[in-house]
């Protein structure tokens, strides 16, 4: 009688085993493939069930490559710099250096519960002087590159975090990390030029074997656009006001002009009439976030009082301001053309301004216009000597055309706005700039690097637009490394993705301390073959990382220019009603438990088996029982034939390539939930072969155990032992399927008599057509009756004998 499955006594003993020999080993032989998570910041409430699920995708694919013969570049470390951190330890009352150090120890032994094959001598931490050294060293290079610059203007400020934020840390115009409303702050802050690299960014996607979805969200952020800048002189002033418009051929139709609040000229335009509520138009807006101001749906504006003259018409056109248009995008001035943008329409229809038609169907003008036409095609009407022209031609034609005339030119414009560097907290990487009197900005020596963190009492953030470091003095003062004057260091820090846009590539040199990752090591290793994370990452992280790879490279520090070739996002995994898991919510499931009750094979099986690993999928304790039932029934199947020592038949044959095939079909096509179904559909054909021949082969428990490695580790390594085997399972190769194995020798298929099955034959799977008739016709001639008039073999499936 088999003995019975204990997941507890299997998993420690192999957990021992592995310590003491890994098996992933780089034997300086094998070629390299670099599969990684992204790695996760270190919070307090520690790992939950959904944060298992991308692990165990990562370290399937991982152990699975590794039977594939690679040796797995497959590190693990921690993003603990920025405001999760930091707000973490304020609500705890404790140190952030501390804070984050408990929640390392956590969060790593959690981990440790799934028996990933992580490399942890490439263990990395952003909060560590010798790994932030690096990300210093990347921020001087930039500025001496000129691509970190310093910058006054209005940023979005999260009154609860006391910080600047991104625009792509704005989601519905609140903090992405604590939900708060987010306003407007004028502040000093440091900036990266990504836009200089925008074509680039949009361009490489190609390259990229990436989900459709990322690459189109990165497309649409960048959001490349070509048109013509068109300049607006101001009428009675010497001022011109330029803007950018993707739809020059319109311009006859321009009825009147809208800055954004910001506009360097939208507080001088205001006359004495229009002053007061110009002013306060202009506060406001100030403290609206910018997708606030997209999103709201009631268009608000404020008439300056001044006029434009149209360049190409000369007809005089309205200015006023509203604060959909945003400074930081094109010109911050659009021209208005609202015959033919819905926005501009019903601005225009709010405000009582002419609406001219410009465009027409069949050159039809429409009377009394309800909406906007806005239909790409049509001829042009009201335009003077444009008129009669096909307006997708002139839209291409017009940008030469008005630079021709002297009053504009073509332009390419980008949506993607420069990256807001500066954060106005304590825990976060000290930006190495010093302030001289006499010599600028200038960076710390790299010598000099790391600028460490000083050591503080009050780390909490001051809200008034200060860093807690500005409050330092012995630290702030310093002397100029030019000149040697009195200076001071900058108080600002770097944010949170500052570290994670270029750890993947210190991992695989984590111990030099005289070059980022060395050319030996970069060439051996690098670049990331397989990046697995949550599509949530798709603009920032992604968009950063790439940016920076493409700089390193630029800069000589290695020989690629993306970062990662293949990218896989994995779904969500919800609690009920598909709400995501919190700790506020009350609806965090932790492994813990079920590790305990079920084992760690268990629980890596049904994280996977919940469903599709793209999509969300909700969380249902009862769901891992029949997981577990699964892994009992195929140890017993196991152990049972290893002691019937049963040799193989052709059915056995041909199952076990069958299985092989379908494995391995779905693994490379991620489609890992029926990979465990598949999995649970051969355990039960065995075990019905089983009851017919007494058990079943070793070859075909073997293959199996090999196929079921990669997601149940445990239970296949000591199963791999009881079939006499001293090294790893992870040492075999994984199986191969012949095809012509798994043909079927012979076939069922249902015999009918007018359409109704009359009985099912077995029939060579290779019989022809008339061979197939005469078997049906045979085995029904008892029942059949008057003439045959027709005989249909549908191959493989069905043989009908039509008789009257």
């Amino acid at each position: 009688m088999a003995v019975p499955y204990n997941h507890k006594a299997i998993e420690q003993k192999w957990r021992e085993n592995w310590e003491a020999k890994p098996v992933n080993v780089d034997d300086g032989k094998k070629p390299k493939y670099y599969c990684l998570d992204m790695f996760p910041y270190p919070s307090g409430n520690g790992l939950h069930v959904g944060h298992w699920r991308g692990y165990v995708i990562s370290d399937v694919w991982s152990r699975y490559k590794m039977m594939q013969g690679y040796y797995l570049i497959h590190p693990m470390g921690w993003d603990a710099f920025g405001l999760p951190a930091e707000n973490y330890a304020i609500k705890m009352g404790v140190h952030p250096a501390k804070s984050t150090a408990q929640n390392i120890a956590n969060i790593k032994r959690q981990i440790n519960d799934i028996a990933a094959i992580y490399d942890w001598d490439r263990e990395v931490n952003t909060t560590d002087p010798n790994f932030y050294k690096w990300t210093q060293w990347i921020f001087v290079k930039m500025f001496k590159e000129g691509l970190a610059y310093e910058k006054e203007f209005p940023i979005n400020w999260c009154p609860s975090c006391k910080t600047g934020l991104a625009n792509e840390e704005v989601v519905n115009g609140c903090c992405e990390r604590c939900g708060a409303t987010v306003t407007k702050k004028n502040l000093r802050q440091w900036m990266l030029r990504i836009t200089k690299y925008a074509d680039r960014l949009l361009s490489d996607l190609d390259k990229l074997d990436w989900p459709e979805k990322v690459k189109k969200m990165q497309s649409d952020w960048i959001g490349k656009s070509y048109g013509a800048e068109v300049d607006f002189k101001v009428d009675g002033r010497e001022d011109n006001i330029t803007v950018y418009t993707t739809r020059p051929d319109t311009l006859h139709g321009a009825t009147f002009m809208v800055l954004a609040p910001e506009h360097k000229l939208a507080a001088s335009l205001a006359t004495e009439e229009t002053k007061e509520a110009v002013e306060k138009y202009i506060y406001d807006s100030s403290m609206k976030s910018n997708v606030d101001r997209l999103q709201d749906k009631e268009k608000t504006g404020v008439f300056t009082g001044s006029y434009a003259i149209n360049p190409l018409n000369g007809k005089k056109v309205p200015i006023w301001l509203s604060d959909y248009v945003l400074a930081d995008y094109g010109t911050g001035a659009i021209m208005c053309v609202p015959a033919h943008d819905d926005r501009d329409f019903e601005f225009a229809k709010k405000f009582d301004i002419p609406i001219i038609q410009v465009i027409a169907k069949d050159g039809k003008e429409i009377e009394n216009m309800t909406e906007a036409y806005t239909d790409a095609v049509g001829t042009m009407i009201n335009s003077g000597e444009w008129n009669g022209m096909e307006s997708s031609v002139l839209k291409k034609e017009a940008p030469a055309m008005i630079e021709k005339m002297g009053f504009g030119r073509k332009t390419v414009n980008y949506k993607l706005r420069d990256w807001v560097f500066s954060r106005q907290r304590y825990w976060g990487e000290p930006i190495p700039i010093i302030h001289c009197p006499h010599c600028g900005n200038v960076p710390v020596p790299e010598d000099q690097l790391p600028l460490t963190l000083p050591e503080v009492e009050s780390y909490e953030p001051t809200g008034t637009g200060e860093s807690p470091l500005a409050a330092i003095d012995e630290w702030v003062n310093t002397t100029c490394p030019v000149c040697g004057a009195p200076a001071k260091r900058e108080t600002n820090t770097m944010p949170q993705w500052a570290g994670s846009s270029w750890y993947f590539l210190r991992y695989v040199d984590n111990k030099n301390n005289e070059e980022l990752v060395s050319k030996e090591k970069a060439d051996k290793y690098l670049p990331v073959d397989m990046y697995i994370g949550g599509v949530e990452h798709a603009v920032l992280h992604l968009l950063y990382s790439r940016f920076y790879t493409k700089f390193l490279y630029d800069i000589g520090v290695i020989d690629f220019d993306e970062p990662f070739h293949k990218l896989f996002n994995q779904g969500m995994i919800t609690g009920k009603n598909g709400i995501k898991m919190s700790k506020s919510k009350g609806n965090v499931v932790s492994p813990d438990d079920l590790v305990r009750d079920y084992g760690c094979d268990s629980l890596r099986l049904y994280e996977l088996f919940v469903g599709p690993p793209e999509l969300d999928a909700e969380w249902d304790d009862r769901g891992i029982d029949g997981v577990y039932r699964f892994l009992n029934r195929f140890w017993k199947l196991a152990i049972d034939s290893k002691e019937a020592g049963v040799t193989e038949t052709k059915e056995m044959i041909k199952l076990r390539h069958k299985l092989v095939y379908d494995i391995t079909q779905r693994l490379e096509s991620f489609s890992l939930n029926t990979v465990i179904s598949g999995f649970m559909e051969y355990n039960n054909k065995l075990i019905e072969l089983a009851k017919k021949t007494g058990g079943i082969d070793k070859e075909t428990i073997e293959t199996f155990v090999k196929l079921l490695a990669p997601f149940a580790p445990h239970i296949t390594e000591e199963l791999w032992a009881e079939y006499g085997h001293t090294d790893s399972v992870f040492h075999t190769q994984w199986p191969a399927a012949d095809e012509e194995a798994m043909k079927d020798d012979e076939i069922e298929i249902p015999v009918q008599i007018n359409g109704k099955t009359k009985v099912i034959i077995s029939i060579s799977a290779e019989a022809t057509k008339e061979e197939a008739i005469e078997a049906g016709k045979a085995a029904v001639a008892d029942k059949l009756t008057g003439n045959i008039i027709k005989e249909i073999y549908v191959p493989k499936k069905i043989i009908n004998i039509v008789a009257k």
